[in-house]
């Protein structure tokens, strides 16, 4: 089956990109342009750029044109992603370790954010994310047994633990804060960075129609990844 015109061209500006054909900064061929090269309708172009704004790759500057976006990988501040799929749709490949699953004893700060009495089993995943082979995110996440059940029975090589949860407990209520912090010493190790980098922790709890589900904190070498977002005000 014969691949559609817009991800043709997606796949052709990624190239660009990922040769080192178009730096960063550089200006992309207009919808017009891509439009022409590709035998294929303005609309058809336009979507192959949002797609590509969307994820990141690119950033649209109204009447300058659309540019290459800085090279550290970006997620959004207002929406919650799967990273394998973030990482999918800008092009590059996604990898996962797992390095931990297992049931655990809720402290205070744990216990707290599910909602359960401190001393309560738990279950606890640890994960490093990979974007092209590099440690994009190490995830630890805490989930509430009463709500998933299964979640130690789960190979989360094969689907990240925002897939499963979404599936069997889907997401109404979330809530997340941002901050800069160093990483300990067994985050260094996992994401393979210096003791002098540093990190972008994001850390969020979840819930469904029956309670909190889970509380993760997300973690990410500075020099890799920020967060973006855009708001329109009428």
């Amino acid at each position: 089956m014969a691949k559609p015109k817009f991800e043709e061209i997606k796949q052709y500006i990624l190239t660009q990109i990922e040769s080192g054909e178009w730096a960063e900064d550089s200006r992309v061929p207009s919808e017009n342009q891509l439009a022409e090269l590709f035998n294929c309708s303005r609309m058809t172009a336009r979507r192959a750029l949002t797609e590509l704004t969307e994820s990141g790759v690119l950033e649209r500057s109204q009447g300058l044109g659309t540019f290459v976006a800085g090279l550290k990988s970006q997620s959004s501040m207002m929406a919650i992603r799967n990273i394998a799929d973030e990482i999918k749709d800008r092009g590059h490949g996604y990898s996962v370790q797992q390095v931990l699953l297992t049931q655990t004893v809720a402290t205070g700060a744990i216990a707290i954010a599910l909602g359960l009495e401190e001393g309560s089993q738990v279950f606890q995943s640890v994960l490093v994310h990979c974007e092209q082979g590099t440690p994009l995110q190490l995830e630890e996440r805490f989930v509430n047994p009463k709500l998933v059940p299964e979640y130690l029975a789960q190979d989360f090589t094969k689907q990240t633990p925002h897939e499963y949860l979404s599936m069997v407990a889907p997401l109404t209520e979330a809530k997340h804060t941002i901050e800069a912090k160093m990483a300990d010493v067994a985050q260094l190790a996992l994401l393979e960075i210096a003791a002098v980098e540093p990190c972008l922790q994001i850390t969020r709890r979840t819930w469904s129609r029956q309670g909190v589900v889970s509380f993760a904190r997300l973690v990410h070498p500075g020099s890799r990844f920020r967060l973006g977002g855009h708001l329109t005000f009428s």
